[in-house]
C-alpha cells in the first residue's frame, strides 16, 4: 500500500492516520468513525461521505495505532485495549481537533470503544451509533474468529488487507490474538453500558458471524435512552451489506437529537 498521501498527526508520540470531511472544529455536532477489527480509514469506503453528505454534519475518521497508516503495533494488544482507545487514545483526538460535540458512529470494536467512551464520559458524546458491537464475549465470535486465523495464511487475506494496512501480517495476528487470548473470554463493557446518558441506536445484522442479537438487546436493556434496529439479509458489517437502510436509519436518529 502506499501511505505517502495519507494525512497523519502525531498524538501522545504514535502518529495517527486521519480524514475529515468538512470543518471538524465548527463547534457544532461531529460525526466520529471508529473502525473495527481489521478496519481503517479506507476501509469504511464511500460511507462517511454518505453519512456526512446526509446529516449535513462534518466527519473525522482515524485508523488506531496498527491499522491502515497509522503506526504499525509495538507490542501485542492487551485485553483492556478498547477501554484504553476509549479513555486515552479518543478523548486527547476529540481534544486535538477541539471536537466537544461528537456523535460517535462506530463498528464492532469501534462500537464498543464508543460505548465505553461515552459510559465513562457521560459529558462528551451527543450520542453513539454502534454498529455490530461487542458488550461481552460470545462463542460464535471465538468460533468465527478462530476458523479465520486457521486458514489466514493459506488465503488472499493476507493481500487482501496488504492493500489496506502497513503491516497486514502484525494487524491480523494483533486482532486475533488478543480475541482468541483466554484472558479476554472475561472481557465485558456492561458496567460502562449502564452509564451511558445520551440516545444510542445499535444497528446489528441478522446474520452477523461475529455476534448476535443479544448484544444489542442487552445494550438496550442496560443504556436509558438505547434503542436497537434487527437488519435482515445483513452479516457483520451493515454498512456494506444494507447501505442504504442503515444509513436512513441513522439519519432518522441523528435528525432526532436534541438541538
Amino acid at each position: 500500500m502506499n501511505c505517502d498521501e495519507a494525512t497523519r498527526i502525531h498524538l501522545d508520540g504514535c502518529q495517527l492516520e486521519v480524514r475529515t470531511i468538512g470543518n471538524v472544529s465548527s463547534g457544532g455536532p461531529i460525526l466520529v468513525l471508529l473502525h473495527e477489527g481489521l478496519g481503517c480509514v479506507a476501509l469504511w469506503r464511500d460511507f462517511p461521505d454518505r453519512l456526512a453528505q446526509a446529516t449535513g454534519l462534518p466527519a473525522l475518521l482515524y485508523s488506531r495505532q496498527g491499522y491502515g497508516c497509522s503506526e504499525v503495533f509495538e507490542a501485542p494488544l492487551e485485553p483492556a485495549f478498547m477501554h484504553h482507545e476509549a479513555r486515552a487514545v479518543l478523548p486527547t483526538l476529540l481534544a486535538h481537533f477541539r471536537i466537544t460535540r461528537p456523535v460517535l458512529v462506530g463498528h464492532s470494536d469501534g462500537a464498543s470503544i464508543a460505548l465505553i467512551h461515552a459510559g465513562e464520559f457521560p459529558g462528551s458524546p451527543e450520542a453513539v451509533v454502534a454498529l455490530a458491537p461487542h458488550l461481552f464475549v460470545e462463542q460464535i465470535t471465538i468460533d468465527s474468529i478462530s476458523a479465520l486465523a486457521s486458514r489466514f495464511a493459506q488465503s488472499d487475506l493476507p493481500v487482501r488487507l496488504g492493500k489496506y494496512h502497513r503491516d497486514p501480517l502484525r494487524t491480523f495476528a494483533g486482532w486475533s490474538g488478543i480475541w482468541l487470548d483466554a484472558a479476554f473470554r472475561s472481557w465485558n463493557i456492561e458496567e460502562q453500558v449502564a452509564a451511558i446518558k445520551c440516545p444510542v441506536l445499535a444497528i446489528q445484522g441478522l446474520d452477523d458471524e461475529y455476534g448476535t442479537m443479544r448484544q444489542v438487546e442487552r445494550l438496550s436493556e442496560l443504556a436509558a435512552q438505547a434503542q436497537h434496529l434487527a437488519v435482515a439479509n445483513c452479516g457483520h458489517s451493515p454498512f456494506i451489506d444494507q447501505p442504504d437502510q442503515v444509513l436512513e436509519a441513522i439519519v432518522r436518529f441523528v435528525q432526532a437529537l436534541p438541538a
